[in-house]
C-alpha cells in the first residue's frame, strides 16, 4: 500500500463499536431487514472483545473516515480437517462504493484465511444482491448452489435446547 493510497484496513477495537452499530443498521437497511437489528452497542463490545470474542472486524476507512467493513469468524471443514473462515458481513456505505474498498477487503481476509492454514472461505448472500454477486465471481468465487442453508434462531431455538433435557 502506498503512502498516497486512500483505503487503510485496520482490525476494529473496543472504542470501534459505535461505528460496527452504525455499519450493521446500515447494511440491515440495505437488505432491507432494519426490523430485525436489535444488537446494541453494549453487547457488540461484550461478543466481540469480551472474555470469549465471537468473530474478528476489519474496517476499511477512506481518507481515514469509515468506509466499510467485515466480520468474520472461524469455521471448520471436516472433509479438508483444516479451518476455514466465515464471512458473516461485508459491507461499503453506498458513497464509497466503486473505490475497490469491497475487493480490498475479502483480499485481505482472504490473506489472512491462507496465512492462518484455513482451507477455504465462505460466505451468503443475498440472491438478489447481483452487484454483490457480479463481485464475488470476478473474484473467483463460486455458487453452491447444491446446498441450502438452515437457520435456528429465537423461540425456535430455545425449544430446541429446551428438548434436550424433556422433563
Amino acid at each position: 500500500m502506498s503512502q498516497t493510497d486512500p483505503i487503510t484496513l485496520r482490525f476494529a477495537r473496543r472504542a470501534d463499536c459505535g461505528t460496527l452499530l452504525r455499519f450493521i443498521q446500515a447494511l440491515a437497511d440495505y437488505e432491507k431487514l432494519l426490523h430485525e437489528v436489535v444488537a446494541t452497542e453494549a453487547q457488540l463490545e461484550e461478543s466481540l472483545f469480551g472474555t470469549y470474542p465471537g468473530a474478528e472486524v476489519l474496517i476499511a476507512e477512506w481518507l481515514g473516515k469509515p468506509a466499510g467493513f467485515a466480520l468474520f469468524f472461524s469455521n471448520y471443514s471436516t472433509f479438508l480437517a483444516r479451518p476455514g473462515i466465515y464471512l458473516e458481513d461485508l459491507f461499503v456505505y453506498p458513497r464509497f462504493r466503486g473505490r475497490g474498498i469491497g475487493k480490498r477487503l475479502l483480499r485481505n481476509i482472504a490473506a489472512i484465511a491462507v496465512e492462518r492454514g484455513c482451507g477455504r472461505l465462505d460466505w451468503s448472500v443475498l440472491d438478489w444482491n447481483q452487484p454483490a454477486i457480479d463481485l464475488y465471481l470476478s473474484l473467483g468465487a463460486r455458487a453452491l448452489t447444491d446446498w441450502t442453508q438452515y437457520r435456528l434462531a429465537g423461540e425456535s431455538l430455545v425449544q430446541l435446547a429446551a428438548a434436550q433435557n424433556p422433563s
